[in-house]
């Protein structure tokens, strides 16, 4: 292209490449790339003469040659497909009448900061520096499936709509960020795909809103990520899919509000996590889904977590911030009403790990008692009188209340009316209290029970005394093999 054939702002943007120096047509610093469609020819750009510019400029000694425009109208289509870019690209604050096409492209750095966009592809690009989206507007999809970034991907304050809500309007589908995913206050209206994807930095959602109710509306599927993963006071109507991800350091949604009522909000199954925050704000509304996930610490207020919580295989080392075992029982029994044994043992562990062992012992009561609804009614029978008599083995006081208040009411009984002797010339002296003890302790005789035989309602009484003896010494039995077996 000859320099002739060139508009007069055109002719700038083309003397200027060359020493990277930077053409502003902003008649305000303050202006809003939106009304773009307005603007005239002194600040219009033909997309083929940028092309042109970026493919065979000439550059001048001793200075390195940037496309750097501030607020322009740039009309027609910038394609660069599988183009090797050497120079930096910086469009900022322009208003583009097509879509650019990125895709296969080699590329230096790409800033479109505050720029309107009706779609971007950067699918299958590598970008050695930076991609700065930052308070841009793209109201179709913003593709970089499979592309390689070395920099950070800017997202911050960018506004995306879908105009298809079945297609993604963000997709970083096994894209590879060496860097972060920095996108505070991100607005997405569709879909935000980050399934396969490797950030070997951190992801920042912090303050995003992202908008897709009633599906998934952050699909992170198998994500990699070697720093944290920010999703503090977001606002997500949607449902957030996280099944398989792997976050080295901290996923965070204190003060988050998640909303997919009637279904899962949070689906994070099978992954890994280092610490997983779950603090302050509105609990979630939606279920969470935790089965087989692993994590190192679990910092949940018993606050945020919603009627459905599924923590089958669920493995954690810590749990914060410490509460009483009464406040942490109500998530173990939110598994759509389901016995999982799992989650009453590792929450046991976490309290033996910090030295409650009442708090320890509260857990295993619950689980049991749990643990008896499934039973059929005859086991349901049992466990009841375990559950009274001993507490399953963690109350064994209880035994020693029952025997003690049973030997009360039998050695006052006896002691206002004494038995008569079976044989009065063989018989030892009566003793209430002994015959009492030896009604009561199957294995134990005192000579009292043979010697003496109650007569009307004493003997009733006699009778009750031995069935609850027996009673109360096979539970001891079984809650003290229980005890031993746990240790």
């Amino acid at each position: 292209m000859e320099i002739n054939d060139l508009t007069r702002a055109e002719e700038r943007v083309w003397r200027a490449f060359p020493r990277g120096e930077a053409v502003d047509f902003r008649t305000d610093g303050d202006e809003d790339a939106a009304a773009g469609g307005d603007w005239g020819p002194e600040r219009t750009l033909r997309a083929s003469v940028l092309r042109a510019l970026l493919a065979s400029a000439p550059q001048e000694d001793g200075e390195i040659a940037t496309l750097r425009v501030n607020g322009a109208r740039i009309t027609g289509v910038l394609d660069l497909t599988y183009a090797v870019v050497d120079h930096p690209i910086s469009l900022r604050s322009c208003y583009f009448t097509d879509p650019p096409y990125m895709y296969g492209a080699q590329l230096r750095r790409l800033s479109l900061r505050g720029s309107v966009l009706p779609a971007l592809d950067l699918g299958g690009a590598r970008v050695e520096g930076v991609v700065q989206l930052s308070d841009s507007r793209v109201r179709g999809r913003v593709q970089l499936m499979a592309s390689q970034i070395s920099g950070a991907l800017i997202l911050e304050r960018a506004e995306l709509t879908a105009p298809d809500a079945r297609e993604p309007v963000l997709n970083l589908q096994r894209t590879v960020l060496e860097d972060d995913l920095w996108a505070p206050g991100l607005r997405a209206h569709g879909e935000v795909r980050l399934n396969g994807s490797t950030v070997n930095g951190s992801v920042n959602l912090t303050d995003a809103r992202l908008r897709r109710p009633g599906q998934v509306a952050l699909d992170a599927v198998t994500l990699g990520v070697e720093g944290d993963l920010l999703l503090r006071q977001a606002d997500v109507e949607g449902w957030i899919g996280l099944r398989g991800a792997r976050v080295a350091g901290r996923l965070d949604l204190s003060y988050a509000r998640v909303s997919n009522p009637g279904d899962m909000a949070l689906r994070a199954s099978s992954c890994t996590v280092g610490e997983l925050w779950l603090r302050r704000g509105e609990p979630l509304d939606g279920g969470l889904n935790l089965r087989r996930a692993q994590v190192e610490v679990l910092f949940v207020e018993p606050e945020k977590l919603p009627d459905t919580v599924r923590l089958d295989g669920l493995v954690y080392t810590t749990l914060t911030p410490h509460e009483p075992a009464e406040r942490r029982l109500p998530m173990l029994e939110c598994d759509d009403d389901a016995y999982v044994p799992h989650a009453y043992e590792q929450l046991t562990a976490a309290y033996r790990r910090i030295g409650d062992e009442d708090a320890a012992r509260l857990v295993q009561l619950a689980k049991q008692r749990r643990h008896r609804r499934t039973l059929p009614w005859y086991g349901r029978l049992w466990g009841q009188v375990q559950d009274a008599t001993v507490g399953y083995g963690f109350r064994p006081l209880r035994a020693a209340i029952w025997l003690l208040s049973l030997l009360a009411v039998g050695s006052v009984s006896y002691a206002l009316h004494h038995p008569p002797a079976l044989k009065p010339d063989e018989a030892p002296p009566f003793n209430p209290v002994f015959y009492t003890l030896d009604l009561l302790l199957p294995v134990i005789s005192f000579g009292q029970e043979g010697a003496f035989a109650p007569k009307g309602a004493y003997q009733y009484l006699s009778y009750v005394l031995v069935l609850t003896g027996w009673i109360l010494a096979t539970s001891v039995v079984a809650g003290v093999t229980r005890t031993v077996s746990r240790q």
